[in-house]
């Protein structure tokens, strides 16, 4: 009775509770067959190897870690794209990164322990040494890149946006609905700068000066184009720099030369050189000007800038892996065509072009033998080109460089409370239609010295209250020697163009002629 007693008691302790029970692998390479499984399966190692309550815990966390993050990729992208541009979330997200990774290291390490053989011998145990190795090292990699990543896109949106409370500016609006930002406004208005600032430049002049009219229900985008050399430029009835300039920025009587000092590209500079503080307490004088001289000039509210610096241009290109774009006339890559110095080097025309940030620079800001007119067509061209190249696979893939590049290139007024409305409102316009609002240049004066203001913002009304028109522009021969007026780019067509055109027409290949200088 005492001997079956004593067996019944060492056969129950050696079952034991089934928590506790270890079932090792027979062979070495079912061990590490198991292993490989536990870390493709996190907690099914850990119940093989007999801690089943452990591991169905740990199997049920990782499935629902991986439904929650279908769920979110297929029915709730809008609000991860918003959780994207929030300080707070994205600390953390690399947080919660950094300890999922930790904790699957220890899950695949103590499945192993559980599930090598007893008799494994030191090759057995090297071998499975250096599989659990090879398993963490490509858990941890991902995990310390997708926390860079994270940590950029927080360090990008820290540097460039800041909160409505903590930044100073005379022109913006002085709420912000964060709920539904759009709530009243059919239409967001936002100006874009491109500054000349860079090493051996004295002050900043904005060449580039673009109105995007975002339609915030389709995201449909009109984009208006004004020439640099605009005189006069106006400025709203309550405004300080009304009663100082009541007929616009501009002098009568003044040289070629001394005009330069009056145009649109110098009112970011000057103005606030001759007036400071005039408008209130601003982050940027400058741009605060501008928006409010361009929102009269255009009849639009200007709502928010954003200003890019030309000479890091190139650096959020390379980021981008390039943009394609075509070259459809000859574009020249340095020269002075007052000095007559002629370019070193010229874009050549041609479809489908990949530039890099070099020489994409130079397609939107090339100007020997050039006019306006065709420089703002390939401005807009490069727009759309890194629009295009922006795809979910660059940014997954160069993010930490695109952020590192974008910090140093952007300044802006846009508030932090609003971005997450702006990201969604930025995926409509990636599926919209971007347009070129055609401006009569000749009928409007905009190249002489009093311009139509009231004719221009007649023009851009009517505008966008029409669709995009979009057609395709017939195969054009090109012609040796200087283009004639009818096929310069930026000339009147035969047949008047509407109102708005297409980007993805007019930025379509259709070589036109030659330029001064072949």
């Amino acid at each position: 009775m005492g001997r079956r007693a004593r067996a019944t008691s060492a056969a129950g302790s050696s079952t034991g509770t089934p928590e506790r029970r270890r079932t090792p692998a027979k062979t070495v390479p079912q061990s590490l067959g198991l292993t490989l499984l536990s870390a493709l399966l996190p907690g099914s190692g850990l119940i093989l190897g007999g801690r089943r309550r452990l591991g169905a815990a740990v199997l049920t966390l990782t499935l629902g870690l991986v439904g929650l993050g279908l769920y979110a990729a297929f029915w709730r992208r809008d609000d991860v794209a918003q959780t994207i541009v929030v300080p707070s979330r994205l600390l953390g997200i690399a947080i919660g990164i950094g300890v999922l990774a930790l904790g699957w290291v220890v899950v695949v390490v103590a499945s192993h322990r559980l599930l090598r053989p007893a008799t494994g011998g030191p090759g057995g145990r090297a071998a499975g040494a250096i599989l659990v190795g090879l398993l963490c090292f490509a858990i941890t990699a991902p995990a310390a890149l997708g926390v860079q990543s994270v940590l950029a896109q927080r360090d990008l949106v820290e540097n460039v946006f800041v909160s409505q409370g903590e930044s100073k500016s005379a022109t913006r609006p002085e709420t912000v609905n964060v709920k539904d930002p759009w709530e009243d406004k059919p239409r967001l208005n936002l100006l874009l700068l491109g500054g000349d600032d860079g090493k051996g430049r004295t002050g900043v002049r904005t060449d580039t000066v673009i109105v995007a009219s975002i339609d915030t229900k389709t995201g449909d985008t009109a984009l208006i184009s004004l020439p640099r050399q605009l005189m006069f430029m106006p400025f709203p009835k309550d405004s300080p720099l009304h009663k100082i300039y009541p007929n616009g920025f501009g002098r009568e009587g003044l040289s070629l030369t001394g005009r330069l000092e009056w145009m649109l590209t110098a009112m970011y500079q000057n103005i606030p050189a001759m007036h400071p503080g005039i408008l209130g307490p601003s982050d940027n004088e400058g741009a605060d000007v501008v928006k409010q001289s361009v929102g009269e000039a255009t009849g639009l509210d200007i709502d928010y800038y954003l200003q890019v610096n030309l000479q890091g241009f190139d650096q959020i290109v390379d980021a981008l892996g390039g943009i394609t774009v075509n070259v459809n006339e000859r574009v020249a890559m340095g020269g002075v065509s007052s000095a007559h110095i002629p370019p070193g080097q010229w874009l050549e025309p041609g479809p489908n072009q990949h530039l890099d940030g070099f020489k994409a620079l130079w397609f939107a800001r090339g100007r020997y033998g050039a006019s306006d007119d065709e420089r703002q067509i390939r401005q807009r061209c490069a727009i759309k080109g890194i629009v295009d190249a922006a795809d979910p696979k660059t940014l997954a893939t160069k993010y930490q460089a695109i952020a590192r590049a974008g910090k140093n290139l952007l300044r802006t007024d846009i508030p932090q409370e609003l971005l997450p409305a702006m990201v969604q409102l930025g995926l409509r316009v990636k599926s919209a239609t971007v347009s070129n609002v055609s401006l009569d240049q000749s009928k409007l004066r905009l190249k002489y010295l009093h311009p139509d203001y009231a004719g221009l913002r007649e023009t851009i009304a009517k505008a966008l209250e029409h669709d995009p028109v979009i057609t395709t522009p017939p195969p054009v021969t090109p012609t040796a020697g200087k283009p004639t007026a009818l096929n310069r780019p930026g000339a009147p067509a035969a047949t008047p163009p509407g109102p708005t055109e297409d980007l993805r027409d007019a930025c379509a290949y259709n070589p036109t002629g030659t330029q001064n200088g072949r």
